[in-house]
């Protein structure tokens, strides 16, 4: 595991520590389960679809946003633009996010029928209760980070409380992890495999790692293209190599006017080609 993964595993790690002195799994779970789930995730029969990202910081392109910005707003035009899941960054050290984040974006998405997603270097079981309480529909969960029992008990719980599962991969071991992990689940459309082209060390995007590891991508599986996804065109290539969805952050925090952004993205990625 890299080092910024390790670190961020630490960081998680510590949090739900402090967060388990302050509300017990047991009172955490009861009031996940008193709270309305979130939106499902329905994807296109155009066959392509955006996972849209709220991050107010990132580690490789410094400050993309601010609390004091409107960042519902921005979350309302994902919605409106056409997202089928809006991803919101709960890390808060390196990312400036935070589940109160996760909680006010469901709320606007969910009378639009768009699905929250929890994306953070989940560790416990108890982030999954946390995604559930804060209204979210899915959650992301780094396959690099994780033995297969943890992963499979994070599984077990987004399934029981009925969140969708982002597993993201880095490279064919992640790979061969997601496919050992779902041949025995049989296929599930909840687990979509996300494909990271982001370098860990450098923190660089490696285009090239998402048509070196297309033909490794499973059979029956809806399949991310994470990072380095920006413009309509890069959509088109994303689905021309197979991947059925992209998650799109910085270009879509960088744009004035997100909701056009994402129409032609999926305008372009949708439409049939000779």
């Amino acid at each position: 595991m890299s080092r910024f993964l390790d670190d961020m595993a630490q960081s998680s790690a510590a949090r739900v520590q402090k967060a388990k002195q302050r509300e017990s799994f047991a009172e955490l779970e009861r009031r996940a389960r008193g709270t309305t789930a979130g939106a499902a995730l329905h994807l296109s029969p155009a066959g392509f679809d955006v996972i849209a990202e709220l991050k107010l910081r990132s580690p490789a392109a410094g400050a993309l946003g601010d609390a004091a910005d409107d960042w519902l707003g921005r979350v309302a035009a994902y919605a409106r633009g056409g997202a089928a899941a809006v991803s919101v960054l709960t890390e808060p050290s390196r990312f400036d996010g935070s589940l109160e984040h996760l909680r006010q974006a469901s709320q606007v998405l969910a009378p639009l029928g768009v699905p929250a997603m929890r994306k953070d270097f989940l560790v416990d079981p108890y982030q999954i209760l946390e995604a559930r309480a804060a209204g979210a529909g899915g959650v992301l969960v780094i396959l690099r980070m994780l033995g297969d029992e943890r992963i499979a008990e994070l599984l077990d719980a987004a399934a029981e409380h009925r969140l969708f599962v982002l597993l993201e991969a880095f490279d064919g071991a992640d790979l061969e992890t997601a496919r050992r992990l779902l041949s025995s689940r049989g296929a599930d459309e909840a687990i979509l495999i996300g494909i990271n082209s982001r370098d860990l060390q450098t923190l660089e995007v490696v285009q090239r790692r998402f048509s070196e590891l297309a033909p490794l991508l499973p059979e029956r599986s809806h399949c991310v293209a994470e990072s380095g996804v920006a413009t309509p065109s890069d959509a088109l290539a994303m689905r021309q190599l197979g991947y059925r969805l992209a998650l799109i952050g910085t270009a879509l925090m960088s744009c004035d006017d997100p909701a056009v952004l994402l129409e032609e993205i999926l305008d372009a990625a949708r439409t049939p080609r000779a």
